[in-house]
C-alpha cells in the first residue's frame, strides 16, 4: 500500500491522526473564534479527502484486510500498532469523516462559548472513532474505544442542556462499566490464544465452547450498552436530550454503530458457537427494542427524545439482522447502520434548526411551520420518510434485506419458525410510521397557533449546505445501492462463513452450556 501514503505516512494513520494534529495546531495558533471555526472545518475536510482513497482503491473481490499497517507498540506484551480495513469497517470511516464536517458546520453559530475547546473536542473524537474502525490489535481497539468517552463526555457535559451533568455521568458510567468486561474478555483470549492481541489471530484460534460462552458474555455487555439494547438503553435518551445538536448527530450517526460493529468484528467470528447459542436471547432483545421502544417513542413530547427512542428501535432491527447468520440479513444490517447514520443525524439536525430559532424541543410549541419555512418542511419530510423506510430511501433497502434474511434463516437455534420473527419485525415499520409521521404532522402542518413560529426564518444557505450531502446519500443508496452491496458482499460472505463454519448440533451446544454453568456450582479445588 505504499502508493497510498500521505507525506510519508500511510493513509490510515494519516486519517486517524490528522484531526488530532489539527486540534493541537488550533490550540496553539488560532487567535479568535472565527479562525478556530475555519481551521477546524479545513482539518475535517482534509481528513475526509484523505479517507476517499480507501473507497476508490478498495478491492471488493477479497475479504482480506487492506491498507494494513503493522508496527510494534508494547513489545513485551505482544501489543502492536496494527491497522487495516475490510468491506465492513471502511464505510464507517468515510461516514465518520463526513459527519464530522457536517457537525462542525452545524455548530458554526449555535456554539458561542469556548469555541476553541468545542472544535478541539470534536476533532479528537474523530481520531478515536476512525481508530476504532481501523484497529486490528485488540488493545489498540480498546484504547480508541475508551478514549472516545473523554471528548464525548466533554461535549455533552460542557455544551449540553440544563441536565447535562446527570446525562453525561450516566453516559460515561454505563459505557465505561460495560467496557470493563470487554477488557476481561480480551485478557482471557490473550492468555488462551498464546499471548497475542491480534484480532485476526483470535478469529483463527479454536476456542472451546466453554471459553466462547464467557468471552461472548464479556463482549455482549460492552456492545449491548453501546448499541444500546434494552434494558441498558436508558442512558441514550438522556444523552441525546442534553447534548448539543452536533453531539446528538455524532452520537446517533457513529457511536451507536460501534456496538453493532463490535458484534460483527468480535462476537460472530471469534465465538461462532456461542453466538449461535445466544440467538434466542438476541432475537428476544431485538424484538423488544423494535416493538416496545417504538411504543415508548409514541409517548414522547420532546422531539429529541422521540428520535432517540426511534434510534434504539432501528438499532434493534440491526442486531436482529446480525444474528440471523444469513448473507442478506447481515448485509441488510450493515446497510441499515450506514443509512441510520444519515437519517438519524439529519433528523437531529432538523430539530437543531428549529431549536436555534425557538429554543424549545417540545412538539406542542410548534405547528404550521410549513407556512413560514417551506424549504425546511420539504427537507424534513424527506428524512421523515426515510425514517419510516419509504421505498427509494436508503433505509428501505436495509430493512427489506433484514426481513428477507430473517425469513430465510435457519430455525435450528430458535425453536420456532423465523417467519414469525420476520412478521413481528415488520410490525415496527408500521409503528415507526405512526410516531414519526405524528411528530411531523404536529410540527409542520396545521395552522400557526404560536406567534413565535410566525417569526421563524426559513433555512439559511449554510443550513441547506450541510443537508445536501445527506439528502444525496439517502437517495443514492435508496435508488442505486449496488456499489455499497458490492463493497460488502465478499466481506460479509466471509464473515457468515466464519460464524457458521464450526456449527455444533443444538443438543451438544445445550449440553456444553450446562457443563459451563456447572462450574459456578463446583468451584475449582472444592
Amino acid at each position: 500500500m505504499a502508493l497510498h501514503n500521505v507525506l510519508g505516512m500511510p493513509i490510515l494513520s494519516a486519517s486517524i491522526f490528522l484531526p488530532t494534529i489539527g486540534a493541537i495546531a488550533i490550540w496553539l495558533l488560532a487567535r479568535n473564534d472565527n479562525q478556530v471555526r475555519w481551521s477546524a472545518l479545513a482539518v475535517s475536510i482534509a481528513t475526509f479527502l484523505l479517507t476517499l482513497p480507501l473507497a476508490f482503491s478498495f478491492d471488493t473481490s477479497t475479504a482480506h484486510m487492506q491498507f494494513e499497517e503493522m508496527h510494534p507498540w508494547i513489545a513485551s506484551f505482544h501489543v502492536n500498532y496494527h491497522l487495516g480495513v475490510d468491506g465492513i469497517s471502511m464505510p464507517f470511516i468515510l461516514l465518520t469523516s463526513l459527519l464530522t464536517i457536517i457537525c462542525i458546520v452545524s455548530a458554526w453559530k449555535c456554539i458561542q462559548k469556548r469555541v476553541r475547546e468545542y472544535m478541539i473536542a470534536f476533532l479528537i473524537l474523530e481520531t478515536t472513532l476512525i481508530g476504532v474502525f481501523a484497529s486490528l490489535d485488540a488493545i489498540l481497539f480498546y484504547f480508541f474505544w475508551e478514549a472516545m468517552l473523554v471528548p464525548m463526555f466533554l461535549i455533552i457535559g460542557i455544551w449540553g442542556g440544563k441536565n447535562r451533568v446527570y446525562a453525561t455521568l450516566k453516559f460515561f458510567l454505563y459505557t465505561f462499566a460495560g467496557s470493563v468486561l470487554m477488557l476481561v474478555a480480551l485478557l482471557a483470549m490473550y492468555f488462551k490464544a498464546g499471548h497475542t492481541f491480534e484480532i485476526l489471530d483470535f478469529m483463527k484460534y479454536p476456542f472451546d465452547f466453554t471459553w466462547q460462552i464467557w468471552i461472548w458474555i464479556g463482549f455482549f455487555v460492552a456492545f449491548a450498552v453501546k448499541v444500546p439494547m434494552w434494558p441498558v438503553h436508558t442512558w441514550l435518551p438522556d444523552a441525546h436530550t442534553e447534548a448539543p445538536t452536533a453531539g446528538s448527530v455524532i452520537l446517533a450517526g457513529i457511536l451507536l454503530k460501534m456496538g453493532a460493529y463490535g458484534f460483527l468484528r468480535f462476537s460472530l467470528p471469534i465465538c461462532p458457537d456461542a453466538s449461535q447459542y445466544f440467538v434466542p436471547l438476541m432475537v428476544g432483545l431485538s424484538l423488544i427494542a423494535i416493538i416496545y421502544i417504538s411504543l415508548v417513542a409514541m409517548m414522547q413530547q420532546d422531539m429529541k427524545r422521540l428520535i432517540a427512542y426511534s434510534s434504539i428501535a432501528h438499532m434493534g432491527f440491526i442486531t436482529l439482522g446480525i444474528f440471523m447468520f444469513t448473507q442478506q440479513a447481515v448485509e441488510g444490517a450493515v446497510i441499515n447502520m450506514i443509512s441510520h447514520g444519515f437519517v438519524a443525524g439529519a433528523l437531529f439536525l432538523c430539530v437543531g434548526v428549529m431549536y436555534d430559532r425557538m429554543h424549545t424541543r417540545e412538539i406542542a410549541a410548534y405547528g404550521g411551520i410549513a407556512n413560514v419555512m417551506p424549504k425546511f418542511a420539504l427537507v424534513m419530510m424527506l428524512f421523515v420518510m426515510a425514517n419510516v423506510a419509504l421505498p427509494g430511501a436508503s433505509s428501505f433497502i436495509g430493512e427489506v434485506m433484514v426481513l428477507i434474511g430473517t425469513f430465510n434463516a435457519d430455525p435450528t437455534y430458535l425453536g420456532f419458525s423465523p417467519k414469525w420473527i420476520a412478521i413481528a419485525a415488520a410490525v415496527s415499520v408500521v409503528l415507526s410510521a405512526c410516531y414519526t409521521l405524528w411528530m411531523y404532522k404536529r410540527v409542520v402542518f396545521g395552522t400557526i397557533t404560536n406567534d413565535a413560529v410566525k417569526a421563524m426564518p426559513d433555512m439559511s444557505m449554510r443550513e441547506i449546505g450541510y443537508f445536501l450531502p445527506l439528502i444525496g446519500l439517502v437517495l443514492w443508496m435508496g435508488l442505486y445501492p449496488i456499489p455499497v452491496l458490492d463493497l460488502l458482499h465478499t466481506t460479509v460472505s466471509h464473515l457468515v462463513a466464519q460464524a457458521t463454519s464450526s456449527k455444533l448440533p443444538a443438543a451438544e451446544i445445550i449440553a456444553q452450556v450446562q457443563a459451563a454453568v456447572s462450574v459456578l456450582h463446583h468451584p475449582i479445588g472444592m
